[in-house]
């Protein structure tokens, strides 16, 4: 059967998700340490998470662009996740989500979190036909997962080069469909 075009695929468990983001070491040293975003992290613009390891890599440039040296697996929890998602609005129109562009364009203003669907990559960085999901976060939402939501933070940028080097699946996270309730699907527009 062929993967949905639209489905969050994610390292989760019971109680967790893990996200992925990219950093410059002056963030991501302290955060790895720490556990905690240290204070340069700006709680005060956009910061957007992403449940894909490769698109991360896509994103990163394999941990290479300027200002995303460090790659992190942030784990948080589960229920903020959900809570984030359950805020969210589409980055951009959907005509089976929305009634109206009007009707979206006023809650995109309003909302603090989006949901960008973007194509997979594979490890040869090529698009894939199905998406992968970023979530965006910023004012209220941003706080809560610096301050609420993170149960850890790891320093994967080793394992980032060692993929990039070797190409072979098996070295890659183990993401698999995440169970996401209906009314969650529907409004971020997910197919499963």
């Amino acid at each position: 059967m062929p993967t949905p075009v639209r489905q969050i695929r994610a390292a989760h468990d019971a109680r967790t998700i893990t996200v992925y983001q990219a950093f410059c070491p002056e963030i991501a040293g302290p955060a790895a340490e720490t556990g905690r975003f240290p204070a340069e992290f700006s709680r005060e613009r956009m910061t957007w998470i992403k449940p894909s390891f490769l698109w991360m890599m896509h994103r990163s440039d394999w941990g290479r662009s300027s200002g995303q040296q460090r790659v992190l697996a942030v784990t948080i929890h589960r229920d903020g996740f959900e809570w984030a998602l359950g805020q969210a609005e589409l980055s951009g129109y959907d005509a089976s989500v929305h009634r109206s562009r009007e009707e979206w364009r006023r809650a995109v203003r309003r909302s603090e979190v989006r949901v960008q669907w973007d194509p997979e990559r594979n490890l040869a960085m090529q698009p894939q036909r199905h998406r992968s999901l970023q979530l965006g976060l910023r004012g209220e939402a941003v706080r809560r997962y610096a301050e609420e939501w993170i149960t850890g933070i790891e320093d994967v940028s080793a394992l980032a080069e060692q993929v990039r080097v070797e190409r072979r699946p098996e070295l890659l996270p183990a993401e698999r469909p995440y169970p996401l309730p209906a009314q969650l699907a529907v409004r971020i527009g997910a197919d499963g």
